[in-house]
């Protein structure tokens, strides 16, 4: 994006420089060869300069000797030609493409300034398109970087998508990338070096940021975790995984798939923080919560403070502000357990 911009300030500032400046060759070269060959004084020379390069038709101001009607000859073609020269490097700019690419990325740019609590994805291979998809699908502003020409082009093709053409590893781009105000970072390039510069830029300039990397050789999975990957995929390990399950538990795998990436809504799988839950709830067990809820959905796991998961919970189970609920139903059931359990009635 910034390299979008920079091109464009670059060619339009070089071009009106050289404007400017044969502009002002012609007029002072031009008076002077007036006031020289003709003996013109100042204003006469000068008028006769205007006149002749904006070729508007006036008469000679004197008499001219051949010498000067050389001159003027030589004048005109010489000016003509340079307006020629600043034109067609305008028309081109403009015809190519170029201040179309600079308005969209301008654009761009505007409402990146604006994004908070967003999620930002590095590269934009197979891996960090379908994390866009699955992202736009759950309506969470998202901003792309990537650094590669013909994928930057790609991405403009669609117009909702918000990028930035950079090196993620460098902190200027990820300051355009708003870091420090967004949520989570996904890392999706297949070079795991590249992974961990992004990481460690990123965890350095927003501690808080959740951080998901992808990793090629098992090797690199500690490195990343080092250098403040919350998680790490392997996604060729999790392929392999989904193969062998399909082939010995085809509708167990089917089913999960269907909860987790079907489009219609009909059922979901959210977790729900009990961070804003209403007193009344603290230390009291689920049978107590299920009282009280007529949503319908079904908890089907507890994390417990962050660190312990239980799967299908005991109704004797209590529950704390720092647990994490994990719940089974419609998108309308799940809106109103998370009201029960957040409202003050």
């Amino acid at each position: 994006m910034a390299q979008q911009v920079n091109k464009f300030q670059e060619v339009s500032q070089k071009t009106i420089r050289t404007g400017i400046l044969l502009l002002t060759l012609i007029i002072s070269g031009g008076t002077s060869g007036y006031m020289y060959l003709e003996n013109f004084n100042l204003i006469d020379a000068f008028y006769m300069t205007v006149i002749t390069v904006s070729t508007v038709g006036f008469g000679e101001v004197h008499p001219l000797s051949s010498t000067g009607r050389l001159f003027t000859s030589g004048l005109i073609f010489f000016s003509l030609g340079s307006l020629a020269w600043v034109g067609s490097n305008l028309a081109r700019f403009i015809f190519d493409g170029e201040l179309i690419t600079y308005l969209k990325t301008y654009r761009v740019d505007k409402k990146i300034m604006k994004l908070k609590n967003h999620v930002i994805i590095v590269g934009y291979g197979r891996n960090g398109e379908q994390a866009a998809i699955e992202l736009r699908e759950h309506g969470m502003d998202f901003v792309v970087i990537d650094k590669r020409e013909n994928v930057i082009n790609r991405i403009r093709e669609d117009e909702n998508l918000l990028y930035i053409q950079g090196d993620a590893t460098h902190e200027e781009v990820m300051t355009r990338a708003r870091v420090e105000h967004a949520s989570a970072l996904i890392a999706t390039t297949p070079n795991d070096a590249d992974n961990v510069f992004v990481v460690l830029t990123a965890r350095s300039m927003n501690p808080a940021l959740k951080i998901v990397s992808r990793a090629s050789e098992m090797q690199s999975v500690i490195k990343l975790k080092r250098a403040g990957a919350s998680n790490v995929i392997m996604p060729e390990r999790i392929g392999g995984q989904r193969m062998a399950k399909l082939v010995t538990q085809p509708d167990v795998v089917e089913f999960i798939e269907y909860i987790l990436l079907q489009k219609s809504k009909d059922v979901s799988l959210e977790e729900i923080s009990c961070t804003n839950m209403n007193s009344r709830f603290v230390n009291k067990t689920l049978n107590e919560l299920k009282s009280k809820d007529r949503s319908g959905v079904n908890i089907i796991g507890i994390k417990i403070s962050g660190a312990k998961y239980v799967f299908n919970p005991a109704p004797e189970l209590s529950l704390s502000r720092g647990d994490q609920l994990f719940v089974l139903g419609s998108v309308e059931q799940i809106r109103a357990f998370r009201n029960t359990l957040e409202s003050n009635e």
